[in-house]
């Protein structure tokens, strides 16, 4: 599982390179257009003018809602998972305050161990699921940019 997470941040880097690669030429474009249609930009001008403003706006709104889907779902699965990790290391400590013999209570505090180890393996996890909501909130944003670079890149 320690591999995943450097996995999930690459792709995510990939992707955002992608991004702003695509958005550099999509600037570099309407910038140009902008520049050649003066003060009184044609039909075909205004509308892409136009469709710049709304595509952002509808961006942000999709990548915001994606984001907090994504983050409540990770709240819940994170919240339930500390909440059990909480739970077992209280009833492991509770275990091994009850023990009466010396080989009872190593036996209990090995579990608790375990049980510790558990929970710190459930925080790493942590990295994931934040790749995960950067990932969902990037996607709107993402697709735009790059349809928007294949579509003006064939216009030229």
């Amino acid at each position: 599982m320690t591999i995943m997470p450097f996995a999930l941040w690459s792709e995510l880097a990939a992707r955002t390179t992608e991004m702003l690669v695509a958005s550099a030429q999509v600037i570099g474009h309407r910038t140009r257009r902008m520049a050649g249609a003066g003060a009184t930009p044609s039909l075909r001008d205004r509308r892409e003018f136009s469709k710049m403003g709304m595509e952002k706006v509808e961006a942000i709104g999709e990548s915001a809602f994606a984001a907090g889907r994504q983050l409540g779902k990770t709240n819940v699965e994170v919240g339930m998972r500390a909440w059990n990790d909480m739970c077992n290391a209280g009833a492991d400590w509770m275990s091994l305050a009850g023990s009466r013999t010396i080989p009872q209570a190593l036996a209990r505090q090995a579990k608790l161990m375990h049980t510790v180890s558990q929970s710190l393996r459930s925080a790493s996890q942590l990295s994931h699921a934040t790749a995960r909501v950067t990932e969902r909130a990037l996607m709107p944003v993402h697709s735009r940019a790059t349809a928007n670079a294949k579509r003006l890149g064939r216009t030229r």
